[in-house]
């Protein structure tokens, strides 16, 4: 059975088959948008790419989004909804000690860039160093998804406390602001280097500023 093309249909989330599930057009480009501008960037990512790569017209595209900024605002919501259950995973495993929980999020995260070769860095962050050629409204965004990320760090450094991980005099808010900085830096680095080193080497460290307070 063919893709379904038209504005508004909905075709295989996968290669073509019977018994595959079906997604609408609009999650298909969202999705294939999360990789390409993960992967090339904002700027660098035009719409004929993303129309390819997705398999849809351009007419089911301004059928689900008034332009390609608005799809950039689309592609961040549902990047954003990913990423905040990717950290509830690591972050509320009750078997594992709080601390460990961020660890194992960070090692996961290792994983996954290196299963996807470092194409792929965090798609927040790439746009945060698209800034001067994005619209005003971004910024915003960006800053209000940064910040949801650090209250989850913020929660699980608290559950650290209260367990005797780290000192009681420790500010953990503080803390979890500075492991989102400290991400960000080893990201970046991991695909330039095509390395898991600087992601291992930043939660190391990390947790060893946590013991030295």
């Amino acid at each position: 059975m063919g893709i379904k093309r038209s504005a508004g249909e909905r075709i295989p989330a996968a290669s073509q088959g019977h018994g595959l599930p079906y997604v609408s057009t609009r999650d298909v480009l969202i999705r294939c948008g999360m990789e390409l501008l993960t992967e090339r960037g904002f700027a660098a990512t035009g719409l004929d790419a993303i129309l390819q790569r997705a398999g849809v017209p351009k007419g089911s595209f301004y059928h689900h989004f008034r332009n390609k900024d608005a799809f950039g605002v689309a592609v961040l919501a549902t990047y954003d909804d990913y990423f905040q259950r990717k950290l509830d995973r690591w972050l509320l495993d009750e078997s594992a000690a709080p601390l460990m929980r961020i660890r194992n999020f960070v090692m996961d995260a290792a994983r996954g860039m290196a299963r996807h070769r470092f194409t792929r860095g965090c798609l927040v962050g790439s746009f945060g160093q698209e800034l001067g050629v994005l619209p005003p409204n971004y910024r915003e965004l960006l800053n209000n998804i940064f910040s949801g990320w650090s209250e989850k760090i913020a929660q699980c450094l608290l559950l650290a406390q209260q367990s005797g991980e780290i000192a009681q005099d420790i500010d953990c808010h503080a803390y979890a602001h500075y492991f989102w900085l400290g991400w960000e830096g080893a990201v970046m680095r991991a695909r330039m280097t095509q390395s898991t080193e600087a992601l291992n080497l930043f939660v190391d460290v990390y947790m060893k500023s946590l013991a030295a307070v």
